[in-house]
C-alpha cells in the first residue's frame, strides 16, 4: 500500500529563527532516512501545502485545502493511505474537520505532528510519523484518527491535553483505537455515524465560543453577542449548568435564539456529557432553546458547527444535527 503524506506546517518541521521556531526543515530528506531499509521505502509520497503554517493560525480554509489535497491523492489512487503532518494546537479541530468533510472515503487518515521538532534531540517526531504510517497502512484503521505519543486516537474524539508532555492528546470519553506495544493494543473499531453525501467546502463563518464564569452578567453576555453570530458555542458548568438566577440571563440566550443563531451548549470538564435539564440550572438553557453537545469535545463541536453552516445549515436545523452522529464524534 502506498503511504501519501500532506504537510501542512507546524511544530515537526521547525527551525530556529531570530524571531522563534518557523517551518525550514528538510522534511523529505529526513523522511527518506527514516524509512530508508523498511517494507515502505519508495512508497511514501509528499505534498507540501504553501504556505506551512503555524497550526494556531489555521481557519477553516486551511481544513479545505488538506481536504482538497487528500481527495485529489484519493481519486489518483483509491488504495492510498494517507498521513497528515499538522501542529499541535489546533490539531484536534483539523481532524475532527476533516472527519466530517471526508466520511466517503475508504481509506485510512492519520494525523500527527511532535511536540519537538525532528531536528532536536530526544524529538518524539520520528515515534509518532512512523505510528501513524504504521496505523494507516494495518489494515485496521478506518476513518480520521490522530496518532500521537504510542496511542491512536479517533480524530473527532481528541483533546489536546499537555503543552510540553510526549503524550499530548487525551480521548476523554471514549477509549483509544490503539495503543503502540509489541504487539499493538487494537480496540474495537470507531463508531462511523450516518456520514454525509455531497459535502460542499469549508468556509468561515461566524462562531462564537464563550466560558461562563461565576458573576458573568447578563449585560455582559448581551454585548458579547452583539450582534448575533450565526452560531454560539456556549461553555457551561459541569453536565450544561449555568447561573440560572443571574437576572437576565437566559433571556440573552432566549433572544438570539430567536434571531436565528444556534446555541450549543458544552461543557468546561474535560471528561462530561451535557445532559441539560438534569439540574434546575441546565434546565432553563434547554428551555430556552439551546441544545447540548452531549459528549462531544469542544474541538468537535466547533469544527462540526463550521462544518453544518458550511453545508447550508442554520438555527433550529442545524442545532437538531449537533445531537446526530455524523462521523462518530458522539455517542448516541
Amino acid at each position: 500500500m502506498r503511504v501519501h503524506i500532506i504537510y501542512t506546517g507546524g511544530t515537526i518541521g521547525m527551525v530556529d529563527s531570530p524571531h522563534g521556531l518557523v517551518p525550514g526543515a528538510d522534511l523529505e530528506g529526513w523522511l527518506a532516512v527514516l524509512l530508508a531499509d523498511t517494507s515502505l521505502e519508495h512508497t511514501v509520497s509528499v505534498t507540501s501545502l504553501e504556505p506551512l503554517i503555524d497550526s494556531s493560525n489555521a481557519t477553516p480554509s486551511s481544513w479545505q485545502a488538506i481536504v482538497d489535497d487528500l481527495r485529489t491523492h484519493a481519486a489518483a489512487d483509491p488504495q492510498t493511505a494517507f498521513v497528515v503532518l499538522h501542529g499541535t494546537d489546533t490539531m484536534a479541530y483539523t481532524s475532527a474537520a476533516l472527519s466530517y468533510a471526508l466520511t466517503d472515503l475508504t481509506t485510512p487518515i492519520v494525523v500527527t505532528g511532535s511536540q519537538l521538532p525532528l531536528g532536536f534531540l530526544g524529538s518524539d517526531a520520528a515515534a509518532n510519523v512512523t505510528g501513524a504510517v504504521r496505523a494507516a497502512t494495518s489494515g485496521r484503521a478506518g476513518g480520521v484518527s490522530l496518532f500521537f505519543g504510542h496511542r491512536l486516537l479517533a480524530g473527532n474524539r481528541a483533546t489536546k491535553s499537555s503543552s510540553w508532555a510526549f503524550t499530548g492528546f487525551e480521548s476523554p470519553n471514549t477509549a483509544p483505537l490503539a495503543i503502540v506495544g509489541a504487539p499493538w493494543q487494537w480496540a474495537a473499531t470507531a463508531p462511523t455515524g450516518t456520514g454525509w453525501k455531497n459535502t460542499k467546502p469549508y468556509t468561515r463563518h461566524d462562531v462564537v465560543v464563550i466560558d461562563l464564569a461565576p458573576g458573568i452578567t447578563a449585560k455582559r453576555l448581551g454585548a458579547l453577542l452583539t450582534p448575533p453570530p450565526e452560531a454560539v458555542v456556549l461553555r457551561a458548568f459541569g453536565v450544561g449548568n449555568i447561573p440560572s438566577r443571574e437576572p437576565g440571563l437566559t433571556d440573552v440566550v432566549e433572544q438570539v435564539i430567536a434571531a436565528g443563531t444556534a446555541v450549543i451548549v458544552t461543557s468546561q470538564c474535560h471528561e462530561s456529557e451535557v445532559l441539560l435539564g438534569r439540574y434546575e440550572s441546565g434546565d432553563a438553557l434547554a428551555r430556552s432553546g439551546a441544545v447540548g453537545s452531549r459528549d462531544m469535545t469542544l474541538e468537535a463541536a466547533y469544527a462540526k458547527v463550521q462544518f453544518l453552516l458550511s453545508q447550508g445549515l442554520r438555527g433550529v436545523e442545524l442545532a437538531q444535527w449537533m445531537g446526530r452522529s455524523i462521523a462518530g464524534e458522539l455517542r448516541e
